[in-house]
């Protein structure tokens, strides 16, 4: 099993149970996304080789269930197995007439909802935001789901706020994944987020994926295609990516793609989904994580070569985007080490 750590990441005991994750096939159930969770979560093992996840599939009644291609497929479990799940994931479906697209669950769905049990994880791929959703769980919280549902989503739901711009939002023990793909970012970030960086890593190897994506869903939103002589960004990235720890302004950014600030920032925000400057914090936040994790510099060193400059801003930093201090991000990840060893 897992256990809570103060920050909210989990750890595991060698030779206790692994996280129990359920993924919910629900009629119209999208193939690819199903599979995600198996792929992702079950690959994911300790340092000394225990799995780390037991991913099941159930749906709201045993047997044969209705994918959104010409096949369908058949489920072993039913809502039983939501009972005992550390976490629930559900996977988009596409199928006319669904009650939660029209802001309900339904009766059978609201039943095996009823199962789940109180603290447990909730994650949507896609528009399986809808979901959860219909089932009042994101109301007054922050979500995001596909670019081309966002406004339909939202006006059906108006009390969650709707980020339509990222490939996922985490809101602890609430998360929810932009289009079909971006679930894979969302499930190798909870992995990330319950065991490190390494784990998520080797995770991310095995399925031949990045281990982290850069930007959100906005840059592919459909715009015009660009002439084939325009320039990109690319080269400004990969320079900052090499020099991290020193001070980047973003008229050296602009200038290594020869173009004017403004043009800069506008380009750059098309291909990334963000600003220059966000995308720098980002990529100084994960450099950081890598380093405390990683290796025994201290927490001032770290800061130098992650291009912080001082303790006090990368903690600052961190505590916006993880929630969590420096040092208390490093002994969670140190403590889960040490007992898988």
């Amino acid at each position: 099993m897992t256990q809570a750590t103060a920050d909210g990441t989990t750890g595991h005991r060698p030779g206790a149970r692994p996280h129990r994750v359920a993924v919910l096939a629900l009629d119209g159930v999208v193939p690819f996304e199903l599979a995600i969770p198996h792929k992702v979560f079950g690959n994911a093992r300790s340092s000394t080789g225990e799995a780390l996840y037991e991913v099941v599939t159930c749906a709201l009644a045993a047997g044969a269930v209705g994918t959104d291609t010409d096949f369908t497929i058949t489920v072993g479990q039913g809502p039983e197995a939501l009972d005992r799940a550390d976490t629930v994931v559900v996977p988009a479906s596409h199928r006319p007439g669904l009650p939660y697209e029209e802001g309900r669950l339904g009766d059978a769905l609201s039943a095996a909802f009823a199962r789940i049990r109180p603290g447990a994880r909730m994650v949507s791929i896609c528009t399986g935001s809808y979901v959860l959703a219909a089932a009042g769980l994101l109301d007054g919280r922050p979500a995001t789901t596909h670019w081309r549902s966002a406004e339909h989503f939202q006006r059906l739901f108006p009390a969650v706020r709707v980020d339509p711009d990222v490939l996922f939002v985490d809101d602890g023990d609430l998360l929810t994944s932009a289009g079909a793909a971006s679930g894979i970012d969302l499930c190798l970030h909870i992995v990330r987020r319950d065991h490190g960086s390494a784990v998520a890593n080797d995770v991310a190897r095995r399925g031949v994926v990045p281990p982290h994506r850069d930007g959100g869903q906005a840059q592919f939103v459909q715009r015009p295609v660009p002439e084939p002589r325009v320039s990109t960004t690319t080269t400004a990235r990969a320079w900052a990516l090499g020099r991290l720890h020193l001070p980047i302004q973003l008229r050296d950014l602009a200038e290594r793609e020869a173009m004017s600030v403004r043009t800069f920032t506008r380009r750059f925000r098309e291909e990334v989904g963000m600003s220059p400057g966000q995308w720098l914090i980002q990529q100084r936040v994960e450099r950081a994580r890598h380093l405390l994790e990683d290796t025994d510099l201290g927490v001032d060193q770290v800061a130098r070569d992650a291009g912080f400059g001082t303790a006090a801003s990368m903690r600052q930093h961190l505590q916006a985007a993880l929630g969590v201090s420096p040092t208390a991000y490093r002994r969670t990840f140190r403590a889960e080490r040490a007992a898988s060893r």
